[in-house]
């Protein structure tokens, strides 16, 4: 609920920012920012948390799979992310300064790019490995709420990509919003995003049959997070070099409309596929000899059973 804006009572009563620097140690040009950890925590319990969902993956995934993977993950994070920050949000702009694309430390960074260039390294990964595609790809959409929580809990932390102008209890002031309070939808998307879905994902990966249908938990995943981007999106300050677009929606629900189209597209393509069971050992030298000579001893004895 928006209030007057123009109202003294609304700052009166907003809670206070938490005085957080966003940096966390700082020794002269070398800094450590928590955005930059969020990025390197939520790829490492990523990485962590999909050797645990492999163990119980109807497709076997071996260990240094999934580890040469990481680094594919993480070029299509970051080079996913800042591509579709300078695609989706500010073209014209880094049409002009084109230098300024590869300044990721000012900022700027897209979630739906980021996502973009995830499927594009699953998809080239999958391929060159000759691994299945859908199975992989669900692994990934278990571990992503994790990345996701990280990322916001900074947004927070660095007090931006805050919400609108609110009257509510728990509206914060941010040092960059107005002398007004906000929402915090930066925990807002935290919890939605990041706890709810992840919670979600993992109950329907251990409780139910969705991860023996590759694709499906995948499409749970893309489903869940369009709806919660698009929802709280109606707290959310849209960016002011963008506005209010189509039918008064902002950039985020337009671009979430396609995730959830493509989800349910998926959760109703999806097949069962059966568990691939384990390869059986190859005999031993010394079996294969004492195999071959049972054979012989049994064919002798048949030999002389018949003279």
């Amino acid at each position: 609920m928006v209030g007057d804006r123009n109202s003294p009572a609304q700052a009166m009563f907003a809670l206070a920012f938490p005085s957080i620097d966003p940096t966390l140690v700082e020794i002269g040009p070398f800094a450590i920012r928590w955005y930059a950890l969020a990025y390197i925590g939520g790829i490492l319990l990523g990485w962590r948390y999909a050797l645990v969902l492999a163990r119980s993956s109807p497709v076997a995934f071996e260990r240094r799979v999934l580890d040469d993977f990481l680094l594919w993950v993480t070029l299509g994070i970051v080079l996913g992310g800042r591509l579709g920050y300078v695609l989706f949000y500010k073209p014209a702009y880094f049409l002009s300064h084109p230098a300024e694309i590869v300044f990721v430390w000012q900022g700027g960074m897209s979630f739906h790019g980021g996502m973009l260039g995830v499927v594009i390294a699953i998809i080239l990964f999958a391929r060159l490995r000759r691994i299945p595609l859908l199975a992989l790809g669900d692994i990934v959409a278990c571990v992503v709420p994790i990345g996701l929580f990280l990322g916001r809990i900074a947004n927070f932390i660095n007090g931006e990509l805050f919400g609108r102008v609110t009257d509510v209890s728990w509206g914060f002031i941010f040092p960059r919003g107005g002398d007004l309070p906000r929402h915090p939808s930066q925990l807002y998307e935290a919890a939605l995003e990041g706890i709810v879905l992840f919670c979600v994902l993992a109950l329907l990966w251990r409780f139910t049959g969705l991860k023996r249908r590759p694709g499906a938990i995948g499409g749970v995943f893309l489903v869940g997070y369009g709806l919660s981007r698009f929802v709280v999106e109606f707290a959310r300050e849209p960016d002011p070099f963008l506005g209010y677009l189509f039918a008064g929606a902002t950039m985020g629900q337009l671009l979430s409309v396609p995730m959830i189209v493509l989800g349910l597209c998926l959760i109703v393509w999806a097949r069962p596929v059966r568990e691939e069971a384990a390869a059986p050992a190859a005999p031993t030298p010394a079996a294969g000899q004492n195999k071959s000579k049972a054979s012989a001893r049994r064919r002798a004895k048949g030999k002389s059973g018949r003279r």
